[in-house]
């Protein structure tokens, strides 16, 4: 059967000017204020295996260095954190933050999946939130969609997608709503009455399109009022750090979207340098769309399939491995710390003899700060949100 995502490609052909490219990226946004409150949840699904290793530096630790010699020099100091770990220079931007306790790491965390390193089996266990029982065939909505499933009354817009990358972790019976950037609906008024004649005893139709024309118009609007003649262009990173904050300034709680070019096989140091530079750029920019007030009632957390190994490889890159990092930022957030049990990088401590040894499940991270932000009972998130999870003890992620 036709759904939503089918009609509003359909109206692309009929009608639409798009934009678009294969870096397109769809950002998803769930509404509910009266609901979930004044606290704000941002996710950003890192597609590629960020190299955590690399993003916080163990820089006291020698087998570092001698695990990877061609990597280890970054041309810049990198900035000092806590613990003997550094900050990757290409985030320096972000070093106020954390002085300010609004940015904190998890390090050595992961999904459970494991060994047969493949990016979309990570992803979609990542964001089907279970755990190696559950067959993803079997899955069929995302955590985040089954945590506004268990908000009673919530008020969201009806869910649909636009664009190339789809959110399973948003995906389901909750209402939802995407959106993604360079993506226009243009049609006539007279092709736009024709629609509605058409689609009037559809109610599935009639409602995608009728959003579909509405948030279209709304963005026109907001597209006019921050990009006068003659400003610059602004990147990808920077529209969808302006949707989510205008909108999280409004109605909208929670806001999830993705970024790519984390899978550095080869010339990492470059590789790596400009994927960290776009999510600094990304996370800075939303801060300051949101303003401080809402900053202030936000937690943002990264997510990444899985990491990377330990070793360098021969084209001075690094290839799938286990354990990874989580980068938490927002005003909401207890910052100024690197959270998680530190494995070591002896041989003997290493997954496989390879990889980063994981010491914590990635959604339990996520599992408390939705616990502390919206006040959701640990059993729920244990067996319905996260199915299998067990969150261990309150880290105390949120002031």
């Amino acid at each position: 059967m036709m759904n939503r995502r089918f009609f509003l490609r359909g109206a692309a052909v009929l009608g639409c000017s798009v934009a678009a490219h294969p870096m397109l990226t769809t950002l998803t946004l769930a509404a509910g204020e009266k609901t979930l409150g004044e606290n704000r949840l941002v996710v950003i699904i890192l597609r590629g295996a960020m190299d955590g290793l690399g993003t916080v530096i163990p820089v006291d630790d020698p087998l570092y260095a001698q695990y990877r010699p061609g990597l280890s020099d970054l041309g810049e100091a990198p900035g000092a954190l806590t613990g003997g770990f550094a900050l990757n220079p290409a985030l320096s931007g972000l070093m106020p933050l954390w002085q300010a306790g609004q940015l904190g790491f998890v390090h050595a965390t992961s999904t459970p999946y494991r060994d047969k390193r493949s990016h979309f089996d990570g992803q979609d266990i990542l964001e089907a939130g279970t755990g190696t029982d559950v067959a993803v065939s079997a899955v069929r909505d995302g955590w985040l969609n089954r945590m506004l499933q268990a908000v009673p009354g919530l008020s969201a817009e009806t869910a649909y997608a636009v664009g190339r990358d789809a959110l399973p972790l948003l995906e389901g019976p909750a209402p939802a709503r995407n959106w993604a950037p360079d993506l226009r609906l243009r049609i006539t008024p007279a092709t736009e009455r024709l629609l509605e004649v058409v689609y009037h005893d559809d109610p599935l139709f009639r409602d995608a399109s009728e959003e579909a024309m509405t948030l279209s118009d709304e963005l026109d609007d907001d597209l006019m009022a921050a990009a006068p003649l003659g400003a610059k262009r602004l990147s990808n990173n920077e529209k969808l750090a302006d949707f989510a904050a205008e909108r999280l300034r409004g109605e909208s709680r929670i806001a999830a979207f993705s970024q790519t070019g984390w899978d550095t096989h080869a010339n990492q140091a470059v590789g790596l340098a400009g994927a960290l530079k776009g999510l600094q750029q990304t996370i800075l920019r939303l801060r300051e769309g949101l303003g401080e007030e809402i900053w202030g009632k936000t937690t943002l957390i990264t997510m990444t399939e899985f990491g990377r190994t330990v070793r360098e490889n021969g084209t001075k890159g690094t290839d799938h491995g286990t354990g990874g990092l989580s980068i938490l930022a927002g005003g909401a957030i207890r910052g100024g710390q690197i959270y998680g049990p530190w494995p070591g990088l002896n041989e003997s401590a290493l997954y496989a003899g390879r990889d980063l040894m994981p010491t914590t499940d990635i959604r339990s991270w996520a599992a408390w700060a939705m616990a502390g932000m919206y006040g959701f009972d640990r059993t729920l998130l244990e067996t319905s949100i996260f199915p299998g999870l067990d969150m261990g003890s309150d880290p105390r992620l949120l002031l």
